[in-house]
């Protein structure tokens, strides 16, 4: 009796509970969700399309959301936040993590793009127009106004954003009334409360809210494209599941929800 509870203890058993049988890695991986560290103006087509990946396939894992701005979530996965997936708003945020060597260069894509939205409040007076550089922005905001979007010291809307006012030639005058929030999702609620007169968006948050109106679209030629990075951290390297998500994500299966909810699709 010694000698096995010796054996026992070797092991690093406890005495009296009931043997087990022993969980590989593998096992334990597949128990879990896949966790998605994801854009926050990506969260309404992602809820939408987890039923759609859960029964793409039997063994399809459920899955988690984190939802923030990319910079945000990046810097987490920096520090050891435990993401599978990486979906970035911009590709200098996922170039960030590539640099790092925290997620797989194999498998990145960008299969996704949008455009860049100037808001109201939906029962603002205020009427669409062509957005150009003659546009006077300040002139929309009224004399004690400021305009929502993400903080353009980090939050990739606001990065957008900074380039679209620059090209108008707004950018000096425009960034003292600016009220800087720390997401895109952050910003739209500023203008949906009427906090903000007007707001920078993308389409697709600008379509998602019907407290807020479109008032128009900035010219493409204005800010860098709008491009959504996928890619598996290398957490997951060891994880089949995580690199057939980001597939199934960034392919044909999910296209049609991607372009239901406003974003551009691009041909992989």
């Amino acid at each position: 009796m010694r000698r096995r509870h010796l054996a026992t203890l070797a092991l690093g058993l406890v005495p009296g509970l009931p043997l087990a049988p022993a969980a590989t890695h593998a096992q334990g991986i597949a128990d879990r969700p896949l966790t998605l560290f994801a854009a926050a103006s990506l969260q309404d087509a992602l809820r939408a399309l987890e039923p759609a990946w859960r029964a793409a396939a039997p063994g399809n894992r459920p899955l988690r959301f984190s939802f923030a701005a990319s910079s945000s979530l990046a810097r987490q996965i920096e520090q050891g936040a435990p993401a599978d997936l990486f979906l970035s708003a911009d590709e200098p945020w996922m170039d960030y993590l590539a640099e790092r060597k925290l997620i797989l260069p194999e498998t990145r894509v960008s299969p996704l793009g949008n455009a860049l939205a100037l808001i109201a409040p939906a029962d603002s007076p205020a009427a669409p127009l062509a957005l150009g550089r003659g546009t006077d922005l300040a002139a929309l905001l009224g004399a004690q106004g400021r305009l929502a979007v993400g903080d353009p010291a980090h939050v990739p809307v606001g990065l957008y954003a900074r380039a679209a006012l620059t090209w108008m030639g707004q950018w000096e005058a425009l960034q003292p009334r600016l009220a800087r929030a720390e997401s895109v999702r952050a910003g739209l609620l500023l203008v949906e409360r009427g906090e903000a007169p007007l707001g920078i968006v993308y389409a697709t948050d600008a379509a998602a809210s019907q407290k807020v109106k479109r008032l128009g679209i900035f010219p493409a030629e204005s800010h860098p494209p709008v491009s959504y990075p996928f890619a598996v951290t290398t957490r997951a390297a060891q994880d089949p599941a995580a690199r057939a998500l980001l597939a199934w994500l960034a392919g044909p299966p999910a296209a049609a929800a991607w372009q239901r909810f406003g974003f551009t699709v691009r041909a992989p």
